[in-house]
């Protein structure tokens, strides 16, 4: 055959591509800090590449949903007169600026055996996680026009995403060997004018007189409860001294303390009375209700300027106001401050499972957290019974640390690491190592990181053994920023 006939023969059989017979052996992508480098081995063997041709072979990373790309180094692959032509272009200093910036260039000897040692690299993004890598093909001939094109994915995925195992546990409630118990009440009673006598028919005296047996008597019934000391109290509005009301407030409330021992069947030795004569608290939180309240600012400030002389205080305020301000004060102010309150302190005793689940829905706040969380965990987890407990627990102990870590460890699982941080992140000063490592986990969920970090090392300081795996696993997230 001669030499002419030759070339026809390889123009007519010659592929527009080529991809199908390059082999790219053991590609492998790696990250290395904020870089992503490829490699393998490009076999050329099996490709028999026209003369006129240059194919030009792209490593592209894409993203998992292809909307993201970059391309590694280019390798371009000549037939033997279109390497021949480029040299020429190059000796007349006209060389292809993208050809100068390629991975490589390589002359094809058809026939013969040929690998090309491919390793490129290009900067990191996070869109890379769990991607591909493509090679994209462009083959051109003798005047650079468009031949072919093609595109192989060669490895799926690629760099996958770390996905972290993180490890949690709660706290066990601390014991409580003795149950000590208080309820406080209000009594707001009517009484004649400087007088300190109870009159049921004044007013509403008897409803709030009954309200208050029935009370003592609803903590008194139970045969689980002793009743240790209930404390009366006594407070008086600002009209008058100081001094006198003082007084007026102390006799009042010993004869609440007196109806009490007479009517509820408690030994008058377990009634004390205190008292506090003037409520300026009262009167603090009714001012801080209303901030467009005349002079409002003007009163807060006496009141801490005048805190050691309370008559002076009281006569600057009255001089300050004009007579329908006073009258707000004196009709609507002064008669919430005028009342009694009474503290019931008891001891509950310890209750079996089948009680505990029966008090629960009766008496909850008599109930110790231990108590609750055997109700909880006697339950299944999906029951209503079981989340009722961990509500009442949430309700009854919500600075508990056994209660927070629960807390937030609900959160976690249903998606809410924000609310996990912000159940935690108010003590975390004086936190347990275990609610450390779960506030830190709940940054690292929350995209916290700097602050996971800074936690996880205090907890894993503390010994936390969850803590310290914990930690690594935050290194292997933030690796992948």
């Amino acid at each position: 055959m001669s030499a002419g006939t030759a070339l026809a023969a390889e123009t007519a059989d010659s592929a527009s591509v080529y991809l199908d017979k390059i082999s790219f052996v053991a590609p492998e992508t790696a990250k290395d800090g904020r870089k992503v480098t490829l490699s393998m081995d490009i076999v050329l063997d099996s490709a028999r590449i026209h003369n006129q041709h240059t194919l030009a072979l792209t490593p592209c990373i894409v993203s998992a949903d292809s909307s993201e790309s970059l391309a590694f180094g280019t390798v371009y692959v000549d037939g033997r007169t279109r390497h021949l032509a480029h040299g020429r272009r190059d000796s007349l200093g006209k060389p292809d600026s993208a050809r100068l910036a390629a991975e490589a260039v390589i002359a094809r000897r058809n026939g013969r055996e040929q690998t090309y040692v491919y390793v490129s690299s290009v900067p990191y993004s996070r869109w890379m996680l769990d991607g591909r890598i493509e090679v994209r093909e462009c083959v051109t001939g003798c005047v650079d026009c468009m031949v072919g094109e093609s595109v192989r994915t060669l490895a799926y995925p690629v760099l996958p995403a770390f996905v972290p195992e993180w490890r949690m546990r709660g706290i066990e409630p601390e014991a409580e060997p003795i149950k000590h118990r208080a309820e406080t009440r209000i009594a707001r009673l009517h009484f004649v004018q400087d007088g300190s006598v109870i009159v049921p028919e004044m007013g509403d005296n008897r409803s709030m007189l009954d309200t208050v047996s029935n009370s003592i008597d609803l903590v008194n019934k139970q045969e689980y409860i002793s009743i240790k000391d209930i404390f009366v109290a006594g407070y008086a509005s600002l009209e008058g001294t100081y001094e006198y009301n003082m007084r007026l407030s102390s006799i009042r409330a010993r004869a609440l303390a007196d109806y009490i021992a007479e009517h509820t069947g408690v030994s008058s030795d377990k009634v004390s009375v205190e008292w506090g004569g003037e409520d300026w608290e009262c009167l603090r939180r009714i001012l801080l209700e209303e901030p467009d309240r005349p002079k409002r600012d003007t009163i807060l400030s006496l009141m801490d300027s005048l805190a050691d002389d309370r008559n002076a205080c009281e006569r600057a305020i009255r001089s300050l106001l004009t007579p329908q301000e006073y009258r707000w004060l004196t009709d609507t102010v002064y008669p919430l401050m005028r009342y009694c309150s009474y503290r019931i302190e008891y001891e509950v005793r310890n209750f079996t499972l089948d009680e505990a689940r029966r008090i629960i829905r009766e008496r909850p706040q008599d109930l110790n957290l231990s108590e609750i969380y055997r109700v909880a965990a006697s339950y299944d987890p999906s029951s209503p019974e079981h989340r009722y407990a961990l509500d009442m627990a949430a309700r009854y102990y919500p600075d508990s640390p056994a209660v927070r870590g629960d807390m937030a460890l609900r959160a976690m699982e249903s998606g809410d690491p924000a609310s996990a941080v912000q159940l935690l992140e108010d003590f975390a000063s004086e936190a347990q190592p275990e609610l450390l490592n779960i506030l830190g986990v709940a940054c690292a969920e929350a995209g916290l990181y700097d602050r996971a970090r800074e936690v996880l090392i205090e907890a894993v300081a503390a010994g936390d053994w969850d803590a310290e795996h914990n930690f690594a696993q935050l290194l292997g997230v933030m690796d992948q920023l």
